[in-house]
């Protein structure tokens, strides 16, 4: 089913004033996005992976359906939150991981976009995780714009309309974020 901009906002509206059908309704629109920015995610991980793109796909939708109070926007919007998801599963696997085996497991986390000499081991994700978290504190647009370009694998127009702001906005944010992450990530180890 075609990713339609109108048709997912209409049901995200449904969803909004309290539709019970609209969720399900709206999976058939959302999948197939969803399931290319897992397989994108995952492609960056070690090639035996417990968590499957499938899995993360289902996983996120599942979340995404529990989530109280979100009036959501419209289609950027929604794959805006699901970006954030994403990443808070791949979190919570890796420090999972990372506990029972505790380093002693290497994965791959590969940071291609972002340029980032990070080591390959379990707590990859998690220092990554711990990094945004200190930029957030800064600027949370930044985060932002790294959980939707690299979680979410959304491209600069998207997360322009999704963040209302411009498609220069952004890449400026990127580039800034990026740097910001370079170094933070190099100084911690």
């Amino acid at each position: 089913m075609a990713d339609s901009p109108s048709e997912i906002t209409q049901i995200l509206q449904d969803w909004n004033s309290g539709d019970a059908g609209a969720q399900e309704r709206l999976l058939p629109y959302v999948y197939d996005e969803l399931k290319r920015q897992a397989r994108r995610l995952m492609s960056r991980e070690r090639v035996n992976h417990t968590l499957q793109p499938t899995a993360l796909v289902h996983e996120t939708f599942l979340r995404l359906v529990k989530q109280a109070g979100i009036d959501w926007q419209d289609r950027g919007h929604f794959y805006a939150v699901a970006s954030r998801l994403m990443r808070q599963i791949l979190v919570d696997h890796a420090r999972k991981h990372a506990a029972a085996k505790r380093g002693s497991g290497a994965i791959h986390f590969s940071t291609e976009d972002l340029d980032l000499p990070v080591e390959e081991r379990a707590d990859s994700i998690i220092r990554l995780d711990e990094a945004l978290s200190r930029l957030a504190k800064l600027d949370p647009k930044q985060v932002k714009v790294v959980e939707m370009r690299y979680f979410g694998g959304m491209t600069n127009a998207e997360i322009a309309e999704a963040l209302d702001i411009s498609v220069r906005t952004v890449v400026r944010e990127w580039h800034s974020a990026r740097l910001w992450l370079f170094r933070e990530l190099n100084e911690t180890g």
